[in-house]
């Protein structure tokens, strides 16, 4: 009965957080658009099934996903782990590969199965009229998480200033938007923000916070946070380089055929 009684807290958590935002959207619905709700009794459905879906994902996410990702950053990054690598020598930031490609492999698969980047990805392609594949936009995004949250755990693992990291990549995004088509400027940056999302955040926070605790020298508090930003910025180079890329390319394409014209 224990798991009646938890799950339905998460049930409650889950009304609790979601009620506001269907509230708002009947209430301009109704009190300011002055229209009835059109398929109420579909819509009515439509939330109950929102509701338990949610809510079975956000357990499966705390039972599994979360002490998973844990789990395995303090294994990889465990003194027995990293010796055994390494033996009789001295450990220094080369000892936690490993570590590394975790986090890629771990910030690439949850990008690319994003719920929320796969929507935004199919919206794009539809409006571009097919101009930005939805899963090119999605391998890139992937990509710049990818190298974002391996770059994050690189600094956990040396104790960087955190701010650095930040600061040299938003100038080189920066750059990049003064060079890269004005098309895909906004939708680079708002893919930044659709990477932490609920796939990703749990299992990139789980692997910040246990590599902190594991690393010697590192708190979790301190240290084990800000590998959401990472994952959040990197993206955006990845597709404003994308976008740079297509565009160099389709240009040299058109200068091959108008040389084979001549």
């Amino acid at each position: 009965m224990d798991w009646i009684v938890d799950f339905g807290k998460t049930i409650l958590e889950t009304v609790r957080d979601v009620v506001p935002i269907v509230a708002t959207l009947i209430g301009f619905q109704v009190l300011v658009i002055r229209k009835p709700i059109a398929h109420a009794r579909r819509i009515f459905f439509g939330f109950v099934y929102m509701l338990l879906g949610i809510s079975f994902f956000l357990k499966g996410l705390e039972m599994t996903l979360f002490p998973l990702g844990e789990l395995m950053a303090r294994e990889l990054a465990s003194p027995e782990f990293i010796q055994s690598g390494n033996p009789g020598g001295q450990t220094s930031w080369h000892s936690y590969g490993w570590v590394y490609g975790f986090a890629a492999c771990i910030g690439f698969a949850t990008t690319l199965a994003e719920p929320a980047l796969i929507a935004v990805a199919l919206k794009v392609e539809e409006i571009s009229g097919g101009a930005i594949r939805a899963l090119n936009l999605r391998l890139a995004v992937s990509i710049g998480v990818a190298f974002g949250i391996s770059l994050g755990t690189f600094r956990i693992v040396t104790g960087s200033e955190y701010y650095l990291f930040i600061l040299a990549g938003y100038c080189v995004a920066l750059i990049q938007s003064a060079f890269a088509p004005r098309l895909i400027i906004g939708l680079a940056f708002d893919s930044g923000l659709i990477t932490t999302s609920t796939v990703t955040v749990p299992l990139v926070t789980a692997l910040g916070i246990g590599l902190a605790s594991t690393v010697p020298g590192r708190n979790p508090l301190v240290d084990g946070f800000g590998l959401i930003a990472f994952a959040s910025l990197f993206p955006i180079i990845a597709v404003l380089g994308y976008a740079q890329f297509a565009e160099l390319r389709s240009g040299v394409a058109g200068k091959s055929k108008d040389r084979r014209g001549c």
